[in-house]
């Protein structure tokens, strides 16, 4: 059919050259970019697996920098545990030299005031070893505050390696605070079963004497509401910053008080609950609206129970004292091994770990930029493809836009 109207040849080459000009366009967009996929049309697929495999990718890196983490944290205690054997095989060679009746009252006088000093750096070793600002060596670490590390060593939830860090401290196993048990009554909560509030009294804290205030240093105040339990740890600084003088005075008792409030103020528990603390040692929790498990509250004043209590009263000031820390000792020495052996361990499956998260990493990586990055051989020939099918459509719709004008001949 001859006709100068509807010209097909020309239409059929206008879509043939929109047609390629965006697969030229994808194809020069590859190239440009280095990936293969930049939109989710070229290829929706590949778009949602790439997107997977990056959340995997980049999950797998950070757990690698979490474990080096843990082995950094891990290495620092066991580097202050090697400290503590060092003194505790010293503190052995003293009470073996006071064993023997060469030594009189006032020579052992001597070798038990070393024994005491190495003792009481044991013990500040213990609270003042920290990684990141926090103490690891004195039982109240990690997220529970119970000395439990978690260490996230993958890229999804649960996939944690946990060590229980030792507490490197002669803490006693009974108190060592005058009036513990009294304390500890007045520190026993009150709940109205009516209204839901609950009322803990602190300021048994501050009838200590001076004395029994130094005493009062390590020991953990803890309690519980609604089954969120916060710990505190009394502190020298704690101590020494009380004024009852000041305005409002500075007490114990609102020390502790507001350290645990400060705790309780989490988003999940304060949907619930309100906690408020007075400077006079007084917590007052007040659950909102209908909270009604405020009674599975409790509260306690304790001592942290040091893994090397066995030689927290421990003398060389006689031979029978010295026999009985030699025994105690040996005994201490024996369980800091076994805390040390078990961060060696912890530490080198942590290595492993490590390795083996940069390994799939690697190959989570490879297997990404197989799906999403652009293999230039495959382009460079689509991208030739594509410019000489261009210049053949162009060239095409040339000769359409010619077809008419042979029209003409047929009128003359």
């Amino acid at each position: 059919m001859t006709a100068i109207n509807t010209n097909t040849g020309s239409l059929y080459a206008q879509q043939a050259m929109n047609t390629n000009a965006r697969g030229l366009a994808t194809v020069m967009q590859q190239l440009s970019t280095g990936k293969r996929i930049n939109n989710a049309v070229d290829d929706v697929a590949g778009m949602a697996i790439s997107t997977r495999l990056t959340s995997q990718i980049r999950g797998l890196n950070q757990a690698v920098r979490n474990g080096n983490d843990g082995v950094s944290l891990i290495q620092t205690a066991e580097g202050a545990t090697e400290q503590v054997t060092n003194m505790l095989q010293r503190m052995r060679e003293l009470a073996v030299q006071s064993s023997n009746d060469t030594n009189n009252e006032k020579d052992r006088g001597f070798l038990d005031l070393e024994f005491q000093q190495l003792k009481a750096e044991i013990d500040r070793i213990g609270q003042n070893t920290q990684w990141n600002g926090a103490n690891i060596l004195d039982g109240t670490g990690g997220n529970k505050l119970n000395g439990r590390y978690a260490f996230q060593v993958g890229a999804n939830t649960n996939q944690v390696i946990i060590i229980d860090l030792p507490n490197m401290q002669t803490a006693p196993a009974s108190p060592s605070v005058v009036g513990y048990t009294d304390l500890n009554d007045k520190t026993k909560p009150t709940f109205n079963a009516t209204t839901g509030v609950a009322t803990l009294d602190f300021t048994g804290l501050d009838s200590l004497g001076a004395t029994d205030l130094q005493k009062s240093v390590g020991v953990v105040v803890q309690s519980t509401f609604a089954g969120k339990s916060v710990q505190y740890k009394i502190t020298p600084e704690d101590v020494n910053s009380i004024d009852p003088a000041a305005t409002p005075p500075v007490k114990l008792s609102g020390i502790v008080a507001s350290a645990l409030v400060a705790k309780l103020d989490t988003p999940l528990w304060s949907d619930n609950y309100t906690a408020a603390a007075t400077t006079a040692g007084i917590i007052t929790v007040t659950p909102i609206g209908t909270a009604t498990h405020l009674s599975a509250l409790n509260a306690e004043v304790k001592t942290v129970e040091g893994d090397l209590s066995d030689i927290a009263t421990s003398t060389v000031t006689s031979a029978d004292n010295a026999y009985e820390a030699l025994q105690n000792i040996d005994s201490v020495l024996q369980r800091v091994n076994a805390a040390r052996s078990n961060m060696g361990a912890i530490i080198s499956r942590l290595q492993f770990s490590v390795d083996n998260l940069s390994n799939v990493a690697a190959k989570a990586t490879e297997s990404r930029s197989r799906i999403e990055d652009t293999d230039y051989s495959i382009a460079t020939t689509e991208l030739a493809k594509r410019n000489i099918i261009q210049q053949a459509s162009q060239a095409m719709l040339a000769q359409a836009n010619q077809a008419p004008q042979l029209v003409l001949q047929l009128l003359k």
